[in-house]
């Protein structure tokens, strides 16, 4: 295992000076979100495509600084009613930037589309009732989702890329039991970016995911969850409050070693679980903890890695007897 880093976590700092950092953190990996949810500070996707020399430039400070690419990243939501069409084309053209820098996985979400085809807006189904939930939820995967991902998944494939797609709120693919819907229609060439943090908040055990989705897991953020209690006891889990209120909200994304019990150990457990599980890859931290300074919040994650982390190969084996 490597720890690598979402660099949008270290989103106001300018393209070297994040490198610096990042190697002075103890980075060894990074991620580069490309666009849609993100306003791409530290990689330009159209350049990188059209322009080899800045590509290859782009490459050559990465590894002067002792660094290698993680994974492009294009989180968003191609399936939208009306941004959707923008969207595919960033999620697209970063897996076509991919395939051109020898980068085996992109990470992205599942999208979620409108409630019909008149709708504006997308439309996420968290209950089974009343009736027309389940004509909605028809609508979105029969005549959307599955042909759409069906198309992205050929295509993926003929450029030799995997996607890792991101189960978060307000996608149709938000959980183990929906991913494996989508999966079943799509094949292998998509898996999950296990990101625990929307599993904790959504009251999964994030361990029983990892064993659930054995030989699934392509990429993984790491990221926290601390559940407030003192508010959720009263209003539930869902909160739709900003996250800059958060001393008021049911749920916050935390720095590690605060939001679950046990702190280190629970992470640690959580690496042995990964290993396990088939996945011995990069551990990309993803800071989002709006009351912490960036540069703090991702020091404090990566001391708390390297203690949890497994980095050699295993070398027990039974006795020759």
């Amino acid at each position: 295992m490597k720890i690598g880093m979402v660099t949008d976590s270290l989103s106001h700092l300018e393209f070297n000076e994040m490198l610096t950092t990042a190697s002075k953190l103890g980075i060894e990996a990074l991620e580069f979100c490309t666009g849609n949810w993100s306003n791409s500070p530290h990689i330009d996707l159209d350049r990188m495509l059209n322009n080899r020399e800045h590509r290859n430039a782009f490459i050559s400070a990465i590894k002067e600084q002792g660094l290698s690419i993680a994974a492009l990243n294009c989180n968003g939501n191609q399936l939208h009613p009306i941004h959707g069409k923008e969207h595919d084309k960033v999620v697209r053209d970063t897996i076509k930037l991919s395939s051109l820098m020898n980068l085996p996985i992109v990470v992205l979400m599942s999208g979620l589309p409108g409630g019909s085809p008149t709708d504006t807006t997308s439309n996420w189904v968290v209950t089974s009732w009343p009736p027309e939930t389940q004509k909605i939820l028809e609508y979105q995967w029969n005549e959307v989702a599955i042909p759409y991902w069906k198309d992205l998944a050929d295509y993926a494939k003929s450029l030799n890329v995997k996607l890792a797609i991101e189960l978060h709120g307000a996608q149709l693919a938000y959980n183990v039991r929906s991913f494996l819907k989508l999966r079943h229609h799509i094949g292998d060439t998509i898996g999950v970016n296990l990101d625990p943090s929307h599993q904790i908040w959504q009251g999964a055990d994030i361990l029983t995911i990892i064993r659930e989705l054995h030989g699934m897991i392509y990429h993984t953020h790491i990221k926290d969850t601390w559940i407030n209690k003192n508010i959720c006891n009263k209003n539930g889990i869902l909160d739709t409050q900003p996250p800059e209120f958060a001393y008021n909200r049911s749920w916050n994304f935390i720095t590690l070693g605060i939001g679950q019990n046990g702190g280190e150990q629970f992470w640690s457990r959580f690496c042995y679980e990964l290993r396990n599980a088939g996945y011995d890859g990069i551990l990309s931290i993803e800071q989002e903890d709006v009351l912490v300074n960036a540069v703090e919040a991702v020091d404090k994650n990566v001391n708390i890695l390297k203690n949890s982390m497994l980095i050699g190969a295993p070398t027990w084996k039974p006795a020759d007897i």
